[in-house]
């Protein structure tokens, strides 16, 4: 008997004489913060090395350009036809291998998406012509440049295994070259390489044997495929995606079963899953083409939990679990997973900052993990010169992390809450369906308070006077922030309440609500109150409802779409009744009827409270929401860096 309480997920697995230690694979993911030309550099390398260290039985780099000339994405993704990429891709691949962690490349190339080629001027190519394509213009790809390509996808994978790497990943899904020309939605050729699946399949399968041709017979190829498209009527279904997987048994050795196209926004929400959406989604597409083929069949969305992760691959749905977001979030599950910590592995919330940061600052931060994409940094950051006496002062999201860090640089931490539990004004949401990964984070940040060096005292508020008696010799404050109310006559109203109070108590909210602000707050709360039974509106003075990330936006909107909740836009209520809201809207006064109004209309810091506190030690800091109130990234982030530097200098 099997002294592993996850049996299945650390069982080795033996592919092509590869050994990988265990089930559990780090799905491609780019890199994106390094130079013009896309080179890997030392801190891409710490990234996936942070993953290999952790206990990835693969980690693989996402993104790899096969054909520069007519596949590029963009300029921050490692060309594999240009020889000077070579000191950074083996850099790479020993930072991962050298843990015991078999590194792959993923073998792309963007098609009629490849946006790198089109702002360098060079036209664009897809299985099929359009005129007003996505990224501009297409041209239906000749057949010379089709064999040409075929070709830079076998010398690519010969060239990444020659500097370290034991594995190639095929990106044949998510609406990239290859999945165009599966896809008949996309693929309208007349010839050869289109009309069957036969024919739609000439093309990857043709790759895969140029792979196998360069790499030899003793070398995992993996292939990344879409079971389902979920893009609108005309995307193929798992019916289609079995028959592609079929044609790919027995010349690939793992087929890695996602879903969806991202290039189509009906789909982002399966290719990516929401918060809103199972864990494990896209399992059943693995599950279904598991029983059609003999290769390895891997599964991946949103796999967070070790129990869940040996219950899916015990029941036979897939033979590896592969995990993108989560590895960001705690790329060390597969270590705490088989010592016996698994109550300590935080959860990715779904949240996509990830992506939101990935996009526009080229770096995937995460919102409870301040350490991904600063990798190096951490490792090269000098040791406290002395241990401190800290007095955290606030047990929120900025507060619990900055007494975590406190205590694991090993001070002295004193950790204030003003309420009974740890937790802050997010606790408000701890019963909301879709925000059972939020409440599984603060209650694992409670848990790992309770079990570091750190005197908690509940119910104790922190005035000056308090914390001049601790004697600290830093104090950090965390105080947070209380609900803005805005001045609109009848705000005071017995059918009126705060954001917060309506999380906590949903059930004095009546059945009729109207949402004052279209911000990230209101809009879930507006959800979360048609999920419970109520008639949801949504009222904002701007011209558009307004989130920080696009992929949750989307996320948002297929739930407004869903549930059928009115959004009025434009509009600014002046004054609240009994019976409801008077709004100005475009031209005229409108009225929408309530039995309860809620005001999600921001936060205001505690901030001169938390300036009360600054001559109470030698060194004060004031981090998360009482500074500002932003986002969980924000106080996370502040709240690390501010404990890190304590004693340092």
């Amino acid at each position: 008997m099997s002294v592993q309480k996850y049996p299945h997920l650390f069982k080795p697995l033996k592919v092509k004489g590869t050994l990988f230690k265990n089930r559990i694979f780090s799905a491609p993911q780019g890199y994106y913060n390094v130079g013009p030309n896309g080179y890997p550099n030392a801190d891409a390398a710490a990234y996936f090395e942070a993953k290999a260290r952790g206990g990835m039985a693969s980690v693989c780099i996402g993104d790899c350009i096969v054909h520069r000339q007519t596949g590029m994405n963009s300029a921050s993704v490692p060309p594999l036809d240009d020889p000077a990429s070579r000191a950074g891709l083996a850099a790479l691949a020993s930072a991962i291998s050298r843990h015991g962690s078999i590194a792959s490349a993923e073998l792309q190339h963007g098609g009629m998406y490849a946006t790198g080629v089109r702002l360098a001027g060079r036209p664009l190519y897809g299985p099929s012509a359009i005129k007003n394509g996505r990224s501009g213009e297409v041209l239906e790809m000749p057949e010379d440049i089709i064999y040409e390509i075929v070709e830079a996808y076998g010398n690519a994978a010969a060239y990444v295994k020659s500097l370290g790497f034991g594995m190639v990943t095929i990106h044949g899904g998510h609406g990239w070259l290859l999945h165009q020309f599966m896809s008949s939605s996309l693929n309208h050729r007349d010839d050869k390489w289109g009309g069957s699946i036969e024919n739609r399949m000439r093309f990857p399968l043709a790759v895969v044997e140029a792979i196998r041709r360069a790499v030899g017979p003793s070398f995992p190829i993996e292939y990344r495929m879409s079971g389902a498209e979920h893009t609108d009527e005309r995307g193929y279904g798992i019916d289609e995606g079995v028959r592609f997987a079929k044609a790919l048994d027995g010349h690939v050795d793992i087929i890695h079963v996602s879903a969806g196209s991202h290039e189509v926004q009906a789909s982002i929400t399966y290719s990516h899953p929401s918060m809103f959406l199972e864990d494990g989604v896209n399992s059943k597409y693995a599950a279904e083409i598991k029983k059609h083929v003999s290769s390895y069949v891997a599964t991946v969305g949103s796999f967070s939990n070790p129990g869940h992760m040996e219950e899916t691959l015990a029941s036979g749905v897939a033979d590896i679990i592969e995990i993108a977001r989560q590895s960001l979030a705690d790329p060390n599950l597969p270590i705490k997973a088989r010592t016996g910590r698994e109550d300590e592995i935080l959860e990715c919330l779904r949240c996509m900052q990830c992506y939101r940061t990935g996009t526009r600052l080229r770096s995937h931060y995460c919102s409870i993990n301040p350490t991904t994409s600063r990798e190096r940094e951490v490792l090269m950051a000098p040791a406290p010169r002395s241990s401190k006496t800290v007095l955290v002062a606030g047990g929120g999201i900025a507060g619990m992390q900055a007494a975590l860090t406190a205590a694991d640089r090993g001070h002295k931490v004193i950790l204030c809450e003003k309420s009974s539990r740890l937790g802050g004004v997010l606790l408000c949401e701890e019963n909301v369906p879709f925000k059972r990964h939020l409440a599984g984070y603060l209650s694992r940040q409670a848990l790992l308070i309770s079990r570091a060096a750190i005197d908690v005292r509940l119910n104790t508020e922190v005035t000056a006077e308090y914390a001049k008696s601790l004697k600290p010799d830093v104090i950090v404050a965390a105080l947070g922030s209380r609900s803005l109310k805005p001045a609109i006559p009848g705000i005071d109203g017995a059918n009126v309440m705060s954001a917060v109070d309506a999380y906590m108590n949903p059930e004095k909210v009546g059945k009729k609500v109207v949402v004052l602000g279209g911000g990230l707050v209101g809009i879930e709360l507006a959800i979360y109150m048609s999920m419970f039974g109520r008639d949801a509106a949504i009222i904002e003075r701007e011209d558009k409802l307004t989130t920080e990330e696009v992929l949750h936006t989307v996320a948002l909107m297929t739930q407004i779409d869903k549930l059928g909740i009115d959004v009025r836009l434009s509009t600014n209520v002046t004054k609240i009744t009994d019976a409801g809201v008077i709004a100005e809207g475009t031209g005229s006064d409108q009225e929408f009827a309530a039995d309860t109004v809620v005001y999600a209309t921001g936060q205001a810091p505690l901030i001169d409270e938390a300036i009360a506190l600054h001559d109470c030690a030698d060194e004060f800091h004031q981090v998360g929401d009482c500074v500002a109130p932003k986002t969980i990234m924000n106080a996370t982030h502040k709240a690390f860096a501010a404990a890190y530097d304590i004693g340092v200098i």
